[in-house]
């Protein structure tokens, strides 16, 4: 049994016993899906036209015979009668190959959607999308979710039914071969061999390039698309020449490995083209001689050729499919990856965030946040609670740390330990400094799907006015009308657009990343006001130009990770005494550290 896999080392090829093993558990998922009973029919399907596929073939093989025995004795009688014997014949062919290749285009187009679609949940559950983002350790796994899985369902099902077919000729043509003569048939068996083992010396390499080639050209790709989403932004930096020398770069790398790729095509092809133009003659050089010694019919010889042929790619389907096989292993091993990422556990040493849907609180206890490059302590020990009500302002002289501390209180960022609580994520947004506005129509931008079906148009509007984005509503066309929202709205219209979401959802909390920085001060204080008033207790992480008065306690956070909560003082209240720091080494008052929060 190890046999295979030692082989499949030695050539380098990336699949390993537990890929094979998941490839059949996922095989076994969809026989036991929602799906199965289709995908079972069809591959049984399958499995009774290869049989009369394979059996049409001995049948026309036979006729051919006898067809071109008569045009040799000039039997005008059998001529006709064996020529519509075998126009019929070809036609039986013809439907049954049409059938099957469209019942295997079904199967794969099946089995695509099946797996695609649990590919797609398994993507956004939990936000492995985040994770795997932020990790920055596999490239582009939207390619291989579209492109990848394409690959593996269609090759797959075509490698499985070739091999299939191939087992089916040999049982058919070896027994049509062998009464024909014994020697052909063995020397038929011995070329393949020797055939197939010289084609994986010579194109072994194929599988680590195409492996790498997948990559090259989806980092090009993903290249192209960067321009074409920032083009207003390029425009305006004159960012054009830097972009040309990084996607030449990209296209460089491309190029260079798909030319290792041509190469070792052409040495592969030097043997298989030879090798390929040889069955052509091999059955005549050993049948012919039967024939002009009178042992033998010359339709023999055609027959000959037409089993040497079917016999032969049976038995070199290495020789005839490497390339295809090359890819589909890096495929494969693609694939694998992608799964091994999406199923990494989240790491010991992380933030523990819980949900606790009665607590009227946000709550931090002994957190301590860390970078994710040098480990160095962003927060250090951090313990306080905010119930409802208490906003929050969050300055720092480190933005990693603010950036961490959001992150860390939406469970996105896993360096670090304590504990998080808070009511859950129906119950607290969190809104990123650059606003993100998803496609769809602006009743599917403003709204939860739950809220589409009972929230009133007039509520909606008078949440867009309140907010001054009537003109961009009449921009939009109405709420049902699907535009891209980037390209037609400012990014503070964006920002607004975002603040509305959040009104109308009506969350407990909501958390802000630096708003300020897309909306002017005045703007931004009467947004913070629209949220109080609807009782939507708010955290900012701030600047320093932000004014403090819409606020309740200001949160202070050092450049070492010490951290110290305060009231707030405005420019206009210089004499207010701040209360003394907590946190890290500089923790002095352990007492006050949070429970002037609660009273």
């Amino acid at each position: 049994m190890r046999f295979p896999w030692s082989l499949l080392n030695a050539l380098k090829v990336p699949i390993t016993p537990a890929i094979w093993n998941r490839f059949v558990r996922m095989l076994q998922q969809l026989g036991a899906s929602e799906v199965g009973g289709r995908a079972k029919a069809l591959f049984v399907l399958l499995i009774l036209f290869l049989f009369a596929i394979n059996g049409l073939n001995v049948i026309n093989s036979y006729v051919n015979r006898d067809f071109m025995t008569a045009i040799e004795n000039q039997d005008m009688g059998g001529f006709v009668h064996y020529a519509l014997l075998f126009i019929f014949v070809l036609g039986i062919s013809t439907v049954v190959a049409v059938i099957y290749r469209y019942t295997e285009e079904r199967l794969g187009l099946l089995w695509r959607k099946w797996l695609t679609e649990r590919a797609i949940d398994r993507y956004l559950n939990e936000r492995t999308y985040f994770r795997l983002h932020s990790a920055g350790e596999l490239p582009n796994p939207d390619q291989r979710i579209s492109e990848d899985i394409r690959a593996l369902t269609a090759t797959t099902l075509s490698f499985t039914l070739m091999f299939l077919n191939a087992s089916f000729t040999v049982v058919a043509f070896s027994g049509v071969l062998w009464t024909i003569s014994p020697l052909l048939f063995v020397v038929a068996v011995a070329y393949s061999i020797l055939g197939s083992l010289l084609t994986i010396y010579l194109g072994k390499p194929l599988v680590k390039l195409n492996y790498d080639q997948l990559d090259r050209e989806a980092n090009f790709r993903a290249r192209l698309v960067h321009v074409r989403e920032n083009a207003e932004s390029v425009a305006l930096l004159r960012r054009e020449e830097r972009l040309n020398a990084r996607l030449r770069d990209r296209l460089n790398q491309l190029t260079a490995n798909f030319q290792r790729i041509i190469e070792v095509n052409r040495n592969l092809g030097f043997f298989t083209t030879g090798y390929n133009y040889l069955i052509q003659i091999i059955p005549a050089l050993l049948v012919a001689p039967l024939f002009i010694q009178g042992e033998a019919q010359f339709g023999v010889i055609t027959q000959s050729a037409v089993a040497f042929a079917h016999l032969l790619g049976a038995f070199s389907l290495i020789v005839t499919q490497f390339q295809s096989i090359s890819n589909y292993t890096a495929v494969v091993a693609r694939l694998n990856a992608l799964r091994e990422a999406m199923d990494q556990e989240r790491p010991e040493r992380a933030p523990r965030v819980e949900f606790c849907e009665e607590c009227g609180s946000v709550a931090f206890e002994h957190l301590t946040l860390h970078s994710p490059r040098d480990g160095r302590v962003l927060i250090e020990d951090l313990s306080l609670s905010l119930p409802a009500g208490v906003s929050l302002l969050v300055r720092s002289t480190s933005e990693a740390a603010e950036k961490a501390l959001f992150r860390a209180t939406a469970d996105l960022w896993p360096h670090g330990t304590g504990r998080i609580l808070h009511p859950g994520h129906d119950v607290i947004f969190f809104l990123p400094e650059r606003p993100y506005v998803p496609p769809g129509t602006l009743r599917e931008v403003l709204l939860r799907p739950c809220q589409e079906r009972w929230l009133p148009d007039w509520k909606i509007l008078a949440s867009l006015e309140s907010l001054s984005l009537t003109p961009a509503l009449n921009k939009a066309g109405g709420l049902d009308t699907e535009r891209n929202w980037s390209d037609l709205l400012s990014l503070g219209e964006q920002q607004r657009l975002s603040f509305a979401r959040v009104l109308l959802a009506a969350p407990r909390f909501v958390f802000l990343d630096h708003p300020s920085r897309s909306l002017s001060e005045c703007p931004l204080g009467e947004l913070l006001n629209l949220l109080r008033q609807q009782g939507i207790t708010y955290f900012t992480l701030g600047d320093p130009g932000d004014d403090p008065r819409f606020y309740d306690r200001l949160l202070e956070i050092a450049a070492d990770g010490s951290w110290r909560l305060r009231l707030p003082v405005s420019d206009d209240d210089p004499g207010r005494e701040p209360s003394p720091p907590h946190g890290g080494r500089r923790r002095t008052d352990r007492a006050n550290r949070s429970d002037d929060v609660e009273d």
